[in-house]
């Protein structure tokens, strides 16, 4: 099968999940869930990034920012389905666009400890920001569940980008995060 009827087919079975990352669909469990991180632009550049920023790391902090992200998101998710209201929720969702893209983009490396507190606070304003919404929806746990599954899935598909393409392509992962960074500083100017 040639690269071209794949990517077509990838489109035709991604293009109706697409569509019911938007509300009004009447199915606000699971499909929901794992819809809204792949249709979501903030939300796919984030989860995108964090793989790709996670794998151009070395040692324990491949596996580390990840889980980091995944576990942080959901006690965000836990404490937003409490109540708990951030300031600057979609401002904080915004920036992580923003300094995710540009961790990506320059390929930072800081100490561990570092990377993992501001992957953590990153996916903290995700996470309260969708546990804010789950008490309006019929099946909350159904939806937590298909959004924490997308969110391992893209970090996965952007830590497999990296380690997959040759060492040739470094500088297009690159691209990848100032394009990322670049929509993060344009959803936070509007």
């Amino acid at each position: 099968m040639t690269l071209k009827r794949i990517l077509g087919a990838l489109v035709l079975l991604l293009a109706p999940a697409i569509a019911f990352a938007h509300p009004g669909h009447g199915d606000n469990g699971l499909i929901a869930g794992i819809s809204h991180p792949i249709g979501g632009l903030d939300h796919l550049l984030a989860m995108l990034a964090v793989g790709l920023w996670a794998a151009q790391q070395q040692g324990a902090a491949r596996w580390a920012l990840p889980c980091t992200f995944v576990g942080t998101l959901l006690l965000g998710g836990l404490l937003g389905f409490e109540g708990l209201q951030l300031p600057a929720l979609e401002g904080g969702i915004a920036a992580s666009v923003l300094a995710l893209g540009l961790a990506v983009a320059l390929a930072v490396r800081p100490p561990l400890s570092l990377a993992v507190v501001a992957t953590a606070l990153f996916a903290l304003f995700h996470g309260v920001a969708h546990g804010l919404e789950l008490p309006d929806m019929t099946s909350p746990w159904a939806y937590a569940a298909g959004f924490v599954a997308a969110t391992a899935a893209l970090h996965a598909a952007g830590y497999g980008v990296v380690r997959v393409l040759p060492q040739a392509a470094a500088p297009l992962i690159r691209v990848a995060g100032a394009v990322s960074a670049v929509t993060g500083g344009w959803l936070l100017a509007g």
